[in-house]
């Protein structure tokens, strides 16, 4: 029975195949791959969200293929080889892992992210927050900004004083709308989200698969709002809201 390094270098082996072979594979850059791996990426958190175990596997299985796609063009192109990208993370860990791989005594979590970030100054980066990606969706990158500063001790002390500051920033908003200034309201209103996802990461959610699931929930129940109107002979557009809402009602209270 194969293992894995026999299955590792299979899918290696199909890739160099593929690349040499198909005129579709023969085509692509990095470039094209971005797109798509970006793609891959999201049907892969679609699958976690909804604990799909299937379709997490054949996710990952799409996004491996897309590390070794890039590694062969990086190989082409003489800037690196999949040896090298394999190496350099194990290094990484290592040196990052000093607890694990060193003599660094750590108590919990918190200290492990902290020697983290020390140990990334350290080899050369400039600011707690050069790591964080620039494309990252704008809910998940205020949630790396907060987790990153708070490693340096940028962070409120209480779960209280976060609320204090939504609060704050909500009065903000409401004074920019009646200042009818769009310029003001925009970023009062960027405060308030900023703000509210510091809140959700006191609470220990998930700000992000929070939103999604509540995404999630909408989709479904709108579906069946359609579905009731049409058993009813009816269409939403040719409902009021009053109707709609009753029949929203109904079906909230059938999913409790």
């Amino acid at each position: 029975m194969p293992d894995i390094s026999d299955n590792f270098l299979r899918l290696v082996k199909i890739m160099d195949e593929l690349r040499e072979q198909c005129p579709w594979d023969k085509k692509q850059t990095i470039h094209s791959l971005r797109s798509m791996t970006i793609e891959e990426t999201y049907e892969l958190a679609d699958a976690i969200i909804d604990e799909d175990w299937k379709a997490i596997k054949e996710e990952l299985g799409d996004l491996m293929l897309h590390i070794l796609f890039y590694s062969k063009i990086g190989t082409e192109k003489n800037k690196f080889t999949l040896d090298d990208v394999l190496n350099g993370i194990a290094e990484k860990l290592i040196i990052r892992h000093p607890h694990i791989y060193g003599n660094v005594v750590v108590n919990d979590e918190e200290d492990v992210k902290r020697n983290w970030e020390k140990i990334k100054i350290q080899e050369g980066k400039n600011s707690v927050l050069s790591g964080v990606p620039k494309q990252l969706p704008a809910i998940v990158k205020a949630i790396r900004i907060q987790e990153k500063v708070k490693q340096v001790g940028f962070e409120w002390d209480s779960v209280e004083n976060v609320w204090a500051k939504v609060e704050e920033e909500i009065a903000e908003l409401k004074e920019a709308i009646t200042l009818q200034s769009q310029i003001k309201i925009e970023e009062e209103f960027g405060d308030v989200l900023f703000s509210l996802m510091n809140y959700a990461r006191f609470l220990q959610v998930d700000a992000e698969a929070a939103l999604e699931k509540t995404n999630k929930k909408f989709i479904e129940r709108f579906k069946q709002m359609e579905i009731i109107a049409a058993n009813r002979g009816k269409q939403l557009t040719d409902m009021s809201l009053n109707e709609m809402d009753a029949i929203w009602n109904e079906i909230k209270k059938q999913n409790h």
